[in-house]
């Protein structure tokens, strides 16, 4: 990876590129500490140190701490993350979306257009709740229609800019700037959590009890990041063969191929949808002020709550982990069902004269794929268990409460995989348009280096 980054600044065009991305991530953290108008600095440090759950750690991750300091970026990129979601969603419900999906690029231009309304819906929703939630709380200054509207406002627009600052590096920046944008977010709370971990197991210890917590934690940290990375590289790889075909006096096909199924093949959605479903009753409970007596609802609140679970004090609320582990389960599955088509798979594999070796083609073809599928989703699925569970594991048993987690991990390594693998192409790209036109092949910038 360091040799790539290396030769990619040695290329103008690429150099340009990655200065970019860094002067628009620049933009993005200095927006982070921009303060919203009218809000209440003191309510805000006193409301999120009330809460000793998780239930905000969730959006704190993602918003790189915009969220607790009610900046004007404290809405994020989240409601271009779930539009997106919801737009996935309904291009298989809806018959119009998938037509416009299936025009190419300028049906992907007008989902993409369609796209960018919903998140202004849903940052309106969702700053209007802030304001009108938090602002009978004490949040304004000056609790009034005003006020208000400028919160809203300014929350909205900061999450349009955030998305208009993503599509500006996606054009002219390295890899996707929505990813990007969230990776640098998650990047930020990193120093804070370290010094966090520091403080609760290495400071005012004795030398070897501080020499082998450190251990044990950067031991934790790398095995995880490891795992992640051969989880989110891992692929099953279906062996396809083309039939050849005389066309004239020209034989075509007859190439031997494969088709790569990602063993992670829903990425972290299903954690997020899971962990949205638990936490979503939680963070609505503590803006009403709800939650902490000693009812049923109460002690459901608290089994639903990441911070409960394996705590040896309290095992009922493992129970919620359990729940949890088959939610993400579920969502694995229902989200690769509307994301992945066997029958379409082995549609095209029969117009284009290809089968796979041993299976009939048509309903074989679907049956066998959906069999493969089926082993896949759930190797993945347990993978993203395991990745997420170690950071409940360490919170509840030694309390090692900070804001990343198994999703912020698996966001981490996927940005930057995905990341590099664009520089490389790019570089290749430009490598081989050197060759064919004879322009910018010299020898100091060339990929292949001759």
């Amino acid at each position: 990876m360091l040799k790539t980054v290396r030769r990619a600044f040695q290329i103008e065009d690429i150099r340009k590129r990655i200065f970019y991305t860094f002067v628009m991530l620049i933009v993005v953290r200095l927006g982070s500490q921009l303060p919203t108008p009218g809000v209440d600095p003191t309510f805000i440090q006193e409301f999120f140190a009330q809460q000793t759950g998780d239930a905000f750690n969730f959006f704190e991750a993602f918003t790189g701490g915009s969220f607790t300091n009610f900046s004007v970026f404290a809405l994020s990129i989240t409601p271009y993350i779930t539009s997106s979601i919801i737009m996935q969603l309904l291009t298989i419900a809806i018959p119009k979306l998938e037509e416009m999906q299936k025009e190419g690029e300028e049906g992907r231009k007008k989902i993409a257009a369609i796209t960018r309304y919903v998140t202004v819906g849903l940052a309106l929703i969702e700053s209007t709740a802030l304001a009108v939630g938090l602002g009978r709380q004490g949040l304004l200054e000056n609790y009034s229609f005003v006020d208000c509207a400028i919160v809203v406002c300014t929350l909205t627009a900061g999450s349009a800019f955030l998305m208009w600052i993503g599509e500006r590096i996606t054009e002219n920046g390295v890899g996707n700037g929505i990813s990007i944008v969230l990776l640098i977010n998650i990047l930020s709370r990193l120093p804070q959590d370290f010094t966090t971990l520091y403080t609760q197991f290495v400071a005012d210890k004795k030398l070897a009890q501080a020499c082998l917590a450190a251990l044990i934690i950067l031991a934790v940290i790398l095995a995880v990041v490891i795992f992640v990375v051969i989880l989110q590289s891992g692929e099953r790889r279906i062996a396809v063969q083309y039939s050849k075909k005389v066309q004239g006096r020209k034989m075509y096909g007859g190439q031997s191929t494969h088709i790569p199924l990602r063993v992670n093949t829903a990425g972290v959605i299903p954690v997020i949808f899971a962990s949205s479903l638990m936490q979503t009753p939680i963070v609505i409970a503590q803006f009403v002020g709800a939650g902490n007596g000693t009812g049923i609802g109460s002690q459901i609140l608290a089994g639903m709550n990441s911070n409960n679970w394996c705590d040896p004090e309290h095992p009922v609320y493992s129970i919620g982990l359990v729940i949890y582990i088959l939610l993400t389960i579920f969502f694995a599955y229902f989200y690769t069902s509307i994301t992945f088509n066997p029958l379409e798979i082995a549609n095209n594999m029969k117009k284009s004269g290809g089968f796979i070796p041993g299976i009939r083609p048509g309903k074989p073809t679907v049956e066998y794929l959906q069999k493969i599928l089926n082993y896949i989703i759930f190797i993945g699925a347990c993978g993203l268990i395991i990745v997420q569970v170690i950071p409940y594991f360490f919170n509840g048993v030694f309390g090692a409460n900070v804001s990343f987690g198994g999703t912020s991990l698996i966001i981490i390594v996927g940005v930057v995989l995905d990341t590099i693998k664009k520089i490389e192409s790019q570089m290749l790209v430009r490598n081989y348009t050197g060759f064919l036109n004879n322009k910018g092949s010299n020898m100091s910038n060339s990929f292949l280096g001759y």
